[in-house]
């Protein structure tokens, strides 16, 4: 079954590279740039075009294309074009190469990035980290986070969550453990708690939580909210929330990049950018239904200038 394609940017149609990189240079070689054109071009053409695009500006202009708009581009505007032309593995892997080697750990990165990647991105990820920065993955990581946050962590990146039949009695079992590892407990076990929902497949873990409900009269968010805290919580929430709807934890998460005091532009971007070609159409649903508003019209409040018309391009209507 082929799904609807879910994406607010999709692949342009009469595509030609040559002619949109000749369009970029005479934006840009002009008495001043003209960045809306170049806004709208590059938020019109997939990540994939992007890709054949500074192959032919390279090509023609024997220059890269990446460092054109830069030296034209500044603020957050910049920050967000060199995004839209980073191929989307690769984003991920700096993305999280700048969380952990930058000053101090950028752990909202880190659990948004491996709490709602599939298990293929993961492993692609993991690769390009080597490739990229010559180093492993697991083991900056393991350097930048302690405890059970960062135990869960290195059992996400391990993505061997199998994907057998579901077995009716595990999940009962499971259920009851996640109970009995949190609010039936005085303290909290929180190996039990990262071992079960670090390990089992989305489908194994959605029965689990319904069981959970029916046999406690609880979300198993409010144990894990009310027995863990910090990093460790975050991450648990994170996971578990991706479990339930990937669209609707990143609906949370762009709200939250907005609604709190000053805008957190780092997070608003990266979830722009790299939900823009997957499942924008799905988060902008699941943020006018939560919030009552328009994803369209929080940006509008919240941003501005060029940047603000990028981010309302990516996001591709206003419901």
């Amino acid at each position: 079954l082929l799904q609807a394609y879910r994406g607010s940017v999709k692949p342009f149609v009469n595509f030609n590279a040559k002619q949109d990189a000749e369009f970029l240079h005479k934006a840009m070689k002009g008495i001043g740039t003209d960045e809306d054109a170049i806004l709208m071009l590059l938020s019109s053409r997939s990540n994939d075009q992007r890709q054949q695009i500074k192959a032919a500006y390279k090509k023609t202009y024997g220059k890269d294309l990446v460092s054109a708009l830069k030296s034209e581009l500044g603020g957050l505007l910049e920050s967000l074009i060199v995004a839209l032309m980073t191929p989307p593995i690769e984003y991920d892997a700096s993305q999280l190469h700048k969380a952990l080697k930058g000053a101090g750990t950028d752990d909202d990165a880190l659990i948004e990035i491996l709490a709602s990647r599939t298990g293929d991105q993961i492993k692609d990820i993991i690769k390009v980290y080597k490739k990229e920065f010559g180093a492993k993955l697991e083991k900056d990581i393991c350097g930048d986070t302690s405890g059970y946050y960062q135990k869960l962590l290195v059992i996400l990146l391990q993505v061997q969550k199998i994907k057998k039949r579901l077995d009716e009695k595990k999940i009962e079992k499971d259920a009851k453990d996640l109970f009995a590892a949190g609010e039936g407990k005085f303290g909290t076990d929180e190996e039990t708690l990262i071992k079960i929902i670090g390990n089992r497949s989305e489908e194994h873990l959605r029965k689990v939580f319904d069981t959970y409900k029916k046999l406690y009269g609880s979300d198993i968010e409010d144990s894990i909210e009310g027995e863990t805290t910090g990093n460790l919580e975050n991450l648990l929430l994170a996971v578990l929330k991706c479990v339930r709807s990937v669209p609707d934890y990143f609906a949370e998460v762009l709200y939250k990049s907005m609604r709190r005091a000053g805008t957190d532009d780092s997070t608003l971007m990266r979830t722009m950018v790299s939900r823009s070609e997957l499942d924008m159409l799905d988060i902008r649903a699941s943020f006018q239904k939560k919030y009552g508003v328009s994803l369209y019209t929080t940006i509008q409040e919240d941003t501005s200038g060029d940047y603000q018309k990028a981010l309302l391009y990516l996001c591709g209507g206003n419901d």
